[in-house]
């Protein structure tokens, strides 16, 4: 299964703003992915695609549009990041979500 950690980078972060937070938690460092930089998909790869479209209402969320569309509500973070939204809270209701398929295709795609 592929998930949004899939080949990140991790690294130990014990920077001194964090002192009170690890204090309080009885750490020195805590493990943090690093932030990824994603690339637009091209017209080729995109030509490649099949997208279905609908309209975000109250109570939409990605991940139950993910197990709806995907079959596993973890693979949420594709329609995020298809929709160039990465979270729940960039959508307003009456926008157009755009969820690509075939699903093994997008994520060869963004595993690139």
């Amino acid at each position: 299964m592929s998930l949004r950690y899939d080949n990140r980078i991790v690294f130990l972060n014990g920077a001194e703003i964090y002192f009170h937070v690890l204090e309080e938690r009885g750490l020195k460092r805590i493990r943090q992915y690093n932030t990824p930089t994603f690339r637009r998909l091209s017209r080729r790869e995109y030509d490649t695609l099949s997208i279905d479209s609908l309209i975000w209402g109250v109570g939409t969320r990605l991940y139950k549009l993910a197990g709806e569309k995907y079959g596993n509500p973890n693979l949420w973070w594709i329609i995020a990041r298809f929709n160039q939204k990465p979270t729940d809270a960039h959508f307003k209701v009456g926008d157009t979500v755009y969820i690509p398929y075939p699903l093994e295709t997008i994520l060869s795609y963004y595993r690139s």
